[in-house]
């Protein structure tokens, strides 16, 4: 226990300030394992981790933004409920000793087991023994990011847009961030026992998760492609007006690139990847618009596909795990292009 000018304080909590005037309580805020620690949205609640001496270096007037949300404030504002817990029973123990030494002070010049009007009173005195603070155990991080612009390190627990120091991430750490989520959802099923397996076989989710994985890649490029072109290119309003959701169309995106100066996407990625990724982006919109049946447009982006107009559309792990792979190519290319 600390005695801090007469106080009595528990470990984890000391006061900072002078008796009567203005007093802090400061109450430590212990990390996990890896050194990092919670901070919890105002605005979303949900909680995000960091590193507990990088955070310590910041500025003291430092602002954090939110990794989901993008919520903006003053760090303070960033609590966790666990650690508002401590700061409330530090500051309860501060509170119940200032009680007691007032109400020592109104009574005791008054005899003790005094009687007064009928009611009768005694001042007793004992050690104040202060309540030890709870403990921290939250949810522990299991991959650390690190925002490529200010190098803070960091630990999400869904999908996240921001870095809590400096905001919105680069839209290629984005791209890049979501296929890696792809390739964990992949891992998280295949490594799931037998027999639940079969079960989540039989019900579907492995096939919804394929189908998943396929939309997503595409949306992936989509947001980054359009990023990255309206930053390169002052008129890439009027070169995109008019052409719909260009940035969802591998050659007409390729082709818009090659007319605003940029090189060709195709011979960078070679024939063959190009034409997966075609096949992919095709499969995509068949699950998309047409629940999986192959139709005459997706047999015109895959004239060697073996499948017939009216057959529904079969996906495999390894095709999946492909196109992330392909996807990713692509992506580091369109970041080549548009830098």
């Amino acid at each position: 226990m600390r005695d801090n000018r007469n106080f009595r304080m528990p470990d984890g909590a000391e006061l900072v300030g002078r008796p009567g005037k203005s007093v802090r309580i400061q109450v430590s805020v212990p990390s996990d394992g890896d050194g990092f620690f919670g901070r919890q949205c105002p605005d979303c609640s949900l909680i995000f981790r960091m590193d507990m001496q990088q955070y310590k270096a910041l500025p003291d007037d430092l602002s954090l933004w939110c990794v989901y949300c993008g919520y903006h404030a003053e760090h303070s504002n960033f609590l966790t409920q666990q650690q508002r817990k401590r700061l409330i029973q530090a500051a309860g123990n501060y509170g119940m000793q200032q009680i007691s030494r007032r109400l020592g002070k109104a009574l005791g010049n008054r005899p003790s087991g005094s009687r007064r009007g009928g009611v009768s009173f005694s001042v007793t005195s004992k050690p104040f023994r202060p309540r030890p603070l709870p403990g921290i155990n939250e949810e522990r991080l299991v991959r650390i990011r690190s925002c490529p612009d200010c190098q803070i390190d960091y630990a999400v627990f869904d999908e996240h847009r921001y870095c809590p120091v400096c905001g919105q991430l680069p839209a290629a750490s984005v791209a890049l961030d979501a296929l890696q989520a792809d390739t964990a959802r992949l891992e998280a099923l295949g490594a799931l026992p037998s027999d639940t397996k079969a079960l989540l076989r039989e019900q579907g989710v492995f096939t919804r998760n394929w189908v998943d994985t396929v939309e997503n890649v595409v949306g992936v490029v989509e947001a980054l492609a359009s990023s990255l072109f309206h930053a390169a290119v002052p008129d890439a309003d009027t070169r995109v007006r008019g052409k719909g959701a260009i940035f969802q169309r591998l050659d007409p995106m390729a082709d818009l690139l090659v007319n605003a100066g940029f090189s060709d996407l195709r011979p960078v990625l070679g024939q063959a990847r190009w034409q997966r990724l075609l096949t992919t982006w095709a499969a995509r919109h068949v699950f998309t618009h047409n629940d999986g049946i192959v139709d005459d447009k997706y047999l015109a982006k895959v004239p060697n596909s073996s499948a017939r107009a009216g057959q529904r559309l079969v996906l495999t792990e390894g095709m999946c795990r492909q196109a992330i792979e392909d996807t990713k190519a692509l992506c580091e290319a369109l970041v080549d292009a548009l830098g």
